[in-house]
């Protein structure tokens, strides 16, 4: 196994801890991480350190995985979605930062794209998953869920995940 696929296992690995460790964070209360998003920043960093592939396998394995050890989220009506949410994360962020030149600018372009299709495609998933069921889903739940009682979150990672990756960039030369 070369170096740099064992350094990108070993990252992922590290980033689907803290996936799954973070959301300890906010007391297990849904509310509170529905605002603070604690799982999104792991698998946003996954993406941008590792690639899409390992981006897109955390994003995807985090929720699920969390929800077989901890019992949260649970997974319907709110792991699955987010499990597709995640992995659409972490893939938009890899590839996007791997295709656009390395400027500081390019790291919040591939961020807030990879957040806003990570959301089309949550919204996506909740119409499915709810529309099978009785619940309906519509704009004004999806307008509140993706981004108004989101907007801490949202903060949170469009300060810290380009602080985080426009520094370490700098140190990896």
């Amino acid at each position: 196994m070369s170096s740099n696929k064992t350094k990108n296992l070993t990252l992922s690995a590290a980033f689907l801890a803290l996936a799954l460790v973070l959301p300890f964070l906010t007391g297990q209360l849904q509310q509170i991480g529905n605002m603070l998003l604690p799982m999104h920043i792991p698998v946003l960093l996954c993406g941008f350190f590792c690639g899409p592939v390992y981006g897109l396998a955390v994003g995807f394995i985090a929720p699920l995985l969390r929800f077989a050890l901890f019992g949260m989220p649970p997974v319907i009506p709110i792991g699955l979605p987010m499990a597709f949410e995640l992995l659409t994360y972490g893939a938009i962020a890899g590839i996007l930062y791997k295709k656009l030149p390395k400027k500081p600018v390019n790291v919040f372009v591939a961020l807030i794209v990879a957040m806003l299709a990570g959301r089309a495609v949550w919204g996506v998933a909740r119409v499915v998953l709810l529309g099978l069921g009785k619940a309906p889903f519509g704009w004004a739940a999806f307008l509140a869920g993706a981004f108004t009682n989101a907007i801490p979150g949202i903060i949170i990672q469009l300060v810290l995940i380009p602080l985080l990756v426009i520094r370490l960039d700098k140190v990896r030369g």
